[in-house]
């Protein structure tokens, strides 16, 4: 048994079984126990490994997809360059890198992270000391100016809530404890008005999630872009709509059940690309279609830079630079699995790769 998990089974003799996104937040940001509160988890060394981590040609084209919006919404001399969740910083090493090119992009850029795990802020601190960024705890105290900013794998992390349909209306799936062991649940059925929209599409049995903290970052970036101007990349895996039971657990590499070891694995699960699009759409600001990773970095010139690239290597470099190539695009890998959507001001180009 984890520290984390006599907490929690603690808790729930108190006051009763917990939802999935209670579970979920406790498991990830406990301030004693927590996995991103008390660990690096990325890398080989890790629990899993990130895009910006298998290739410097990720970040790149990022980088460069949101220096050719800034240039499109007429270079505004100031403005905030931001990243959900930035890891190790890896990701926002590489768009300051390939962006030192473009003409006064990085003078007129404003470096902000939004982290909350202490760790990980130390290696950002360490791998970005020469761009002085600022750190926030949330999105809502980014500063008030023109915002381009990118979210990797930042949404599919946040907790989530899980209802399964009932012929009487929808039970929430709950964490529970018998014979001391933590278990899953289900509360008793209820109409939910905010889950009226998927009897349609939905039968007895079936499950859908939803991401109560999703929708109000969202917002936040889209209000800040509609006011201000900018655009925003978010890159993750999930689908257009909810259906099924997508939480899973990764530790070491290996998926486990995510109740095995509270607070020791990674907690994540698909994001609903659907629901980030209606709540950016109601809060004033254009969203593109969803396009598969391996697409949008094919459209933005993946391949011609793997093969300059390519042409400085050898041997084992070369076979591993190949193969993360085809890790980030090929779709019986990442290409599809993962997604990608775009926000920007209304009146204004969408990002390169990502035009309807």
């Amino acid at each position: 048994m984890t520290p984390l998990a006599d907490v929690l089974m603690r808790r729930i003799a108190a006051t009763g079984p917990i939802t999935i996104a209670d579970y979920m937040a406790e498991c990830l940001l406990h301030p004693e126990y927590g996995y991103y509160s008390t660990r690096d988890p990325i890398g080989a060394a890790g629990d899993f490994t990130t895009a910006p981590e298998i290739s410097q040609m990720f970040g790149e084209l990022l980088g460069l997809a949101l220096a050719q919006s800034w240039l499109d919404q007429g270079s505004p001399a100031r403005f905030i360059l931001a990243e959900l969740g930035p890891g190790r910083g890896t990701l926002m090493n590489d768009i300051l890198r390939a962006t030192r090119s473009v003409p006064s992009f990085q003078a007129a850029a404003q470096i902000h992270l939004v982290e909350a795990s202490p760790p990980l802020r130390e290696r950002q601190r360490r791998l970005l000391s020469d761009y002085s960024p600022t750190w926030h705890e949330s999105a809502s105290t980014l500063p008030d100016a023109p915002l381009f900013l990118v979210a990797n794998e930042f949404f599919d992390a946040l907790p989530i809530r899980q209802f399964r349909r009932d012929p009487k209306g929808w039970c929430e799936h709950q964490i529970g404890v018998k014979d001391g062991t933590l278990i899953r649940g289900l509360s008793n059925p209820a109409p939910l008005a905010n889950l009226s929209d998927r009897l349609a599409d939905t039968a007895p049995g079936d499950i859908v999630e939803n991401c109560p903290s999703a929708t109000p970052i969202v917002c936040e970036i889209a209000t800040r872009i509609a006011r201000n101007g900018g655009s925003a990349l978010i890159i993750d895996y999930g689908d257009w709509h909810s259906l099924g039971d997508t939480l899973q657990a990764v530790r070491n590499h290996q998926s486990e059940d995510p109740l095995a070891n509270p607070g020791q694995a990674d907690l994540t699960a698909h994001v609903d690309f659907e629901a980030l699009a209606i709540a950016a759409k109601s809060n004033g600001v254009e969203v593109t279609p969803m396009v598969p990773q391996g697409v949008v970095l094919e459209r933005l010139g993946i391949t011609p830079r793997a093969k300059k690239l390519g042409k400085l290597l050898s041997n084992d470099a070369l076979q591993s630079h190949v193969a993360a190539h085809r890790r980030l695009t090929h779709p019986n890998e990442m290409g599809t699995l993962f997604k990608v959507i775009a926000l920007y001001n209304r009146g204004s180009p969408p990002p390169p790769g990502l035009a309807p």
